[in-house]
């Protein structure tokens, strides 16, 4: 079991920027309701990429943090949990030993993991850091989201309790390697595309590579797009 600080935040602007963002999250002080798109009161503003049924819930350890102020020095973004926009803050849970489709209790609600986290620039501009969401994918320290089966009421001082794991030996950093690092292993990317309780569009890049032998780009997740 492991103790969990639930975050939430609404849109707003970036500081010094005319674009928005939800990645702005704080600690909640109460009970909070749990839907099938996330918390009450969490919001994202580009629904094109963040949000949605298979990424209710963002998930990140804070045992990353002190790896992340050893590698960037003494940033205060990194005092407290939210750094990443998470939702969900743990000790004790990590990318090593999560798997796709594990079950968790949480309040009265059930979550499943659904698929890692694919960061976008919006962390390099949150940390003044121009590669920071370079950093973070190819770190493999991304976090992860989940989808919720049951909605239900979530307080501070729940604990995250595992139920089930539905395909245990797919954990995160297996799916991340397979995604990031060696990407074009044809037997990795077979058991990803048949991994029905990964999300889909995960699936649909693994199928692709086996089908056309190429690697999408994602880099331009990683760089703002240009004003509209």
């Amino acid at each position: 079991m492991a103790e969990i600080i639930v975050l939430t935040g609404p849109v707003a602007p970036l500081p010094g920027s005319d674009r928005t963002s939800g990645i702005d999250k704080h600690p909640v002080t109460g009970p909070v309701s749990l839907g099938p798109e996330g918390f009450a009161g969490d919001e994202q503003a580009d629904r094109r990429v963040h949000g949605g049924p298979e990424k209710a819930v963002h998930h990140y350890p804070r045992d990353h943090y002190p790896v992340w102020r050893a590698e960037l020095g003494p940033l205060p973004l990194l005092d407290a949990p939210g750094a990443f926009g998470e939702n969900i803050s743990t000790q004790g849970l990590t990318e090593a030993g999560v798997a796709v489709g594990d079950i968790f209790r949480l309040g009265t609600a059930l979550l499943q993991v659904s698929q890692g986290r694919q960061p976008c620039w919006k962390l390099s501009f949150r940390f003044g850091i121009n590669d920071m969401a370079r950093r973070v994918q190819d770190s493999g320290r991304t976090g992860w989201y989940y989808r919720v089966l049951q909605p239900g009421t979530v307080a501070p001082g729940d604990r995250l309790v595992l139920i089930d794991r539905v395909a245990p030996e797919w954990t995160l950093h297996r799916l991340w390697h397979a995604l990031y690092v060696d990407r074009m292993n044809l037997t990795e990317l077979q058991g990803i595309a048949a991994l029905d309780v990964l999300a889909e569009g995960w699936r649909r890049h693994a199928q692709r590579r086996v089908e056309t032998g190429r690697v999408e780009d994602w880099s331009r997740r990683l760089e703002p797009e240009p004003p509209a």
